[in-house]
C-alpha cells in the first residue's frame, strides 16, 4: 500500500506530467483561462489516462508484446486513444453538455495531448505492472488536473494586475507557467526522501 501511495504523490508532485515531464503543456496553457474548463479537461484528461493506460496495458502484454510487434506501440496506442475520446466526447455531449460546449475546440486536444501517449508508453517502458500502471496514470492525470487548476488561479490572479502591454497576453503566460514549474521543482527533494521510488 506504501508503494501505491508514493508512487501516486510522486506522479502527481515529483513528476508532474505538465510541469516538470512538461507534457501537454497546448491544453494546458490554452484551457486553463477559466477554472471550470480547466477542471473539466483535467477530469476528462485524467478519465481517458486511467482508460487508455489499461486497454493500452493489456493490448501490449496480451497481443504486441508476444508476437514481437513492439514497433506498432505508438499507433496502437494512438488510434486507442482516439478511440477513447470518441467515446468521452459522445458521452460529454450527452450527459455534460455545458462542458462539451465550454472545452469547445481543445476536446480535440485530449486525443493529440502528449501526456495521455506520453503516460501509456511510460506505463509499459517502466516495465510497471497492470495495478502500479492504473495508479501511475490516475496520478499523472491528477497531476495533469492539479497544474491545470493551479494555473486557472494563476491566471485569474493575473487579469486583475496591471500588465505591461509588451508582456500581456502569451509572453506573461509563458513567464506565469515558469514560475509555476519551478515551484514544483521543490517536490524534487521528496522523492529521495520520502517516497524512495
Amino acid at each position: 500500500m506504501a508503494f501505491y501511495l508514493a508512487l501516486l504523490l510522486d506522479t502527481i508532485l515529483v513528476s508532474n506530467v505538465v510541469l516538470a515531464q512538461f507534457l501537454g503543456i497546448c491544453p494546458f496553457l490554452g484551457v486553463s483561462k477559466k477554472l471550470d474548463s480547466a477542471v473539466g479537461m483535467g477530469l476528462s484528461v485524467t478519465c481517458v489516462l486511467v482508460i487508455s493506460t489499461a486497454v493500452t496495458w493489456l493490448i501490449n502484454h496480451a497481443f504486441l508484446a508476444p508476437n514481437n510487434l513492439g514497433y506498432l506501440q505508438t499507433l496502437v496506442f494512438i488510434l486507442v486513444i482516439a478511440f477513447l475520446v470518441q467515446l468521452l466526447e459522445i458521452s460529454m455531449k450527452k450527459f455534460i453538455p455545458s462542458l462539451h460546449r465550454a472545452l469547445g475546440i481543445y476536446r480535440p486536444l485530449i486525443t493529440t495531448n502528449c501526456a495521455v501517449l506520453g503516460v501509456t508508453i511510460s506505463a509499459v517502458d517502466e516495465g510497471l505492472d497492470f495495478l502500479p500502471s492504473l495508479v501511475f496514470a490516475l496520478g499523472s492525470g491528477l497531476g495533469f488536473l492539479l497544474a491545470m487548476v493551479l494555473f486557472a488561479g494563476v491566471r485569474g490572479k493575473m487579469e486583475r494586475c496591471n500588465i505591461p502591454q509588451s508582456f500581456r497576453g502569451m509572453p506573461i503566460t509563458l513567464i506565469a507557467a515558469s514560475i509555476v514549474a519551478m515551484a514544483f521543482m521543490g517536490f524534487s527533494g521528496l522523492a529521495d526522501g520520502i517516497f524512495g521510488i
